[in-house]
C-alpha cells in the first residue's frame, strides 16, 4: 500500500463519520482537558491542605545590627538613608550601595530600628 492509497482510505474512513459527531467529539474532549486541568492546578503542593508557613528563625551567633559597608552577613538588609528593609536577594537591595547597606538578624530587629518592609519584596 502506498501512502497516496493510506491517504485515500484514511480519508474514505473519516468521511463516513457524520459532522455533528465530530463537533461533539472536539467538544467533550476539550472539556475533559479543561476540567482535568483545571483540576491539577487546585492539588495543593504541600498535600496537606494548608499553606506552606515559614517561621523567622533569628541569628544567635550575630549581633543584633550588623557591619554597614559591604561585609555582607545577616538575613535583612536596609539603606541607612531608607525607611524600608529587604532580603537579600530583593531587587530593592540590590540597589542599594555597599557603603550605605545596614545589615540585621532578623526582621523583629530590622523593625525595632524604625525599618518597615518593602512593599515590593516578595517573602516579608
Amino acid at each position: 500500500m502506498t501512502i497516496a492509497e493510506a491517504r485515500d482510505k484514511c480519508k474514505g474512513a473519516i468521511a463516513q463519520i457524520p459532522r455533528d459527531i465530530w463537533i461533539l467529539a472536539v467538544l467533550i474532549g476539550a472539556s475533559l482537558a479543561s476540567f482535568g486541568l483545571g483540576y491539577l492546578a487546585g492539588q495543593d503542593i504541600g498535600g496537606q491542605g494548608s499553606p506552606l508557613i515559614l517561621e523567622e528563625s533569628p541569628l544567635t551567633s550575630l549581633p543584633d545590627t550588623l557591619s554597614t559597608g559591604s561585609g555582607q552577613a545577616g538575613q535583612i538588609v536596609a539603606s541607612k538613608n531608607g525607611t524600608k528593609y529587604y532580603l537579600p536577594n530583593c531587587a530593592g537591595a540590590n540597589r542599594i550601595s555597599d557603603a550605605n547597606k545596614v545589615w540585621f538578624a532578623s526582621i523583629s530587629v530590622a523593625q525595632a530600628a524604625g525599618y518597615a518592609p518593602a512593599a515590593n519584596c516578595k517573602g516579608l
